[in-house]
Order: C-alpha cells, then structure tokens, then sequence
C-alpha cells in the first residue's frame, strides 16, 4: 500500500497558492451543514484542496432519488447515513483529516459544538429548512464566523456571503415568523439569484411546487456550485482575492452562458426585489390552479 504524503498528495495545488498557503490552509477548520445536493460536494472540493479540519453535519440517508446529483450516492451506498458516506470518501482523499461528525444534524442545541474552532461555515442545508437556516447564520454572525452559501439553480449557481460585521441572513432575505413555506421558499429564491437566469429554460413547470417542498435539480449545478464555493472559502481563508458580500452576490448559469453581478440595498426589502417577489407569487398561484384544473378534469 502506498504511504500518504500531504505534500505529494495536493503539490498540483501549489502554483495558485504558494507552500506555505498550502500548509495555512491544512490547518484551517471548516464546518459544513447538510450533506445533500449541494454539501457533499462541497466537503470533497475543499478536501482536495488541502483542508485538513471538518465539520460536518448531516442525520439523513442515500435515497435513490439522491442518486441524479448528490456526492456519495451510488447504489452501493443506499440506506447510508450521509454524514458516515461522506466522511469515509474525504478521509480516502487524506487520510490524516480531522473529521468530526454530526450524525444528529445541527439544531441551537449542537451549533455550539458544531461551529467550534470553525473558521468559515458553508451552506449545505437543503433549500426548505428555513428555521435551521436562519439560526446558523445568526450563530456565525454572533461568533465572527464568515458564512458562504452557493445555491444550484437550474444548470447554474447563486453566490452569497455574509460577513460577521456586514448585512445578516435575516436582514437580507426578510425572513419572517409569519409567512407561510411558499413565501419563504420564494423569498429565498429570489434573493439568492435576483437576476433569475435560470428561470428561461424550466422544461416542465409543474416539476416546481414550493408549497409541497419540491423542485428539481442538475448534477451540474451542484458541480458548479462546489467550485465556487471552494474559491471563496479559499479567498476568505487565505485573506486574499475579491470577496463579494452580501447585499452584493453572483449568480452564473452555464445554460444560458451568462454571469450576473447584483446589488440589493436593503435586501429583499429593496422596491425592486419586492416586485419581483410578488410577480412570483403571482407566477406560482397560475402555476398552482392550472395543476388543479388538470387535475380537476383527469379525475372527472
């Protein structure tokens, strides 16, 4: 059996980083909420580029409908846990990673412990878990942690980070106790891409039900995602290289072969984002009764 050698495992690395910011970055510490669509990936990027501490948080198994985009799902691996899957593939990557897990997920009773030692946190949560999402980010705010989420959106991702002392989760995405999941879900969308480039190619309009918590996916997007998301992680850890925070975010769609640079004052309080909102409220209730009308004359 061969030897591992963090120096001759990750050397390609080093000319877009010099050895010692090779070595920097083996001693950084990230954590990584939600190992699906999007977090597995992520956890695997960031391994390759030499990472040497995690977290990672996940209490949910490969399903076969996992199997068209998730990192670590494969026939051989259904009814797994996740978290187990995952960490099993990054420590085949390098072997000497500090990896704890979270088997349990992340609730305000394990943040603590999760975002311990951690050095930026990284958005895996699946898109609906809107609660647990919104008390993370306000724990890395409340502890100076920097948070990057990158979401996949049609064959593209939508880039956002938040700095500890800049504008906060909530404050951006207007997050409230009172509205209902398809608000939320709606909400979200539109402030994580307010330049919708994804929206001029859905197929089939009926695969998008937010208020039944569906919607679908490309393994491509979370491919995507995962590059960008590791670029930032390495920018902030190494303190060096652009930084686009929030109000300001990224979105690029490889379908349509289009970047887009936003800037929301205010978030999704800005006039111009609180039209779009309700012009896809208005979208999806069409959506919604032209599903019911179908099926209104399929059972009739």
């Amino acid at each position: 059996m061969n030897a591992f050698d963090y120096d001759t495992a990750f050397t390609r690395t080093v000319g877009w980083v010099t050895r010692p910011e090779l070595h920097t970055l083996r001693e950084k510490r990230v954590a990584i909420a939600g190992l699906g669509g999007v977090g597995g990936s992520h956890l695997l990027t960031l391994a390759r580029l030499g990472i040497g501490h995690f977290h990672i948080a996940d209490f949910d198994h490969f399903e076969l409908h996992n199997m068209n985009r998730q990192a670590g799902a494969s026939m051989s691996r259904l009814g797994q846990p996740k978290v187990e899957a995952l960490r099993d593939l990054a420590l085949d990557i390098n072997p000497e990673l500090d990896i704890r897990i979270f088997p349990e997920g992340v609730s305000t009773t394990r943040m603590d412990a999760f975002l311990e030692g951690a050095d930026v946190y990284v958005d895996g949560l699946d898109f609906f878990v809107f609660q647990t999402r919104r008390d993370m980010f306000a724990a890395c705010q409340q502890r100076g942690i920097p948070a990057v989420t990158v979401a996949p959106l049609g064959m593209g991702a939508a880039l956002l980070n938040f700095h500890p002392s800049g504008m906060t989760f909530d404050k951006y995405f207007d997050l409230r106790d009172d509205l209902d999941d398809e608000a939320l879900s709606v909400r979200f969308m539109m402030g994580l891409a307010p330049a919708m480039l994804h929206m001029g190619y859905l197929a089939d309009p009926d695969a998008v039900d937010l208020a039944a918590q569906r919607g679908p996916s490309t393994p491509m997007a979370c491919e995507l995602c995962a590059g960008v998301a590791g670029t930032e992680v390495l920018k902030i850890l190494l303190g060096r290289g652009r930084v686009t925070w929030a109000p300001r975010g990224v979105q690029y769609d490889a379908y349509r072969q289009r970047l887009a640079r936003t800037w929301r004052p205010g978030g999704n309080r800005n006039p111009l984002q609180r039209l779009l909102i309700g012009i896809a409220l208005r979208r999806l209730a069409r959506l919604r009764d032209q599903r019911l009308a179908r099926s209104s004359s399929e059972t009739g």
